[in-house]
């Protein structure tokens, strides 16, 4: 074996369609188009979604609901996850860089702290919001809170 008889292997490479060059191609005449309409014709494009007059999906599905283009998207945090955080590393200032820096928020993220759970240590939380109920839990254990 050498350079002069490498070839691919057998079905590999297929034969280009020559459409449009002659009778003896097997596709001259109409050039695989049939016969007249819009089809046979250059140019031609169907809208997106058409489906040959059928109706079209997105008319046939049913509207639902709507999205309100001011909502605020908050990551919530509970109480619990906090008390955690504090146990663990023994966090008494808990803000948005502690948090960033453990994974539970990214840069551009919105926090909000939830009363889910119980707070014991006496923490300073800075978020962007706070539920009433977190809020009562974190001054009732003598903690602190400060919106950014």
């Amino acid at each position: 074996m050498n350079l002069s008889n490498l070839k691919p292997a057998k079905g590999a490479v297929k034969k280009e369609k020559r459409i449009g060059r002659g009778q003896g191609s097997g596709r001259g005449g109409t050039s695989t188009r049939g016969h007249k309409g819009a089809g046979s014709r250059s140019g031609h494009s169907t809208k997106i979604g058409f489906e040959g007059g059928q109706m079209p999906l997105q008319r046939r599905v049913p509207k639902v609901g709507f999205k309100p283009i001011n909502r605020v998207e908050y990551i919530g945090i509970n109480l619990d996850v906090l008390q955690g955080l504090a146990e663990k590393h023994n966090l008494t200032k808990i803000d948005f860089a502690a948090l960033q820096e453990r994974g539970l928020a990214s840069k551009n993220d919105l926090i909000k702290i939830l009363g889910r759970g119980e707070v014991k240590a006496k923490l300073e939380v800075t978020a962007h919001a706070f539920s009433a109920s977190a809020q009562k839990a974190i001054e009732a254990a003598g903690g602190s809170i400060e919106k950014m």
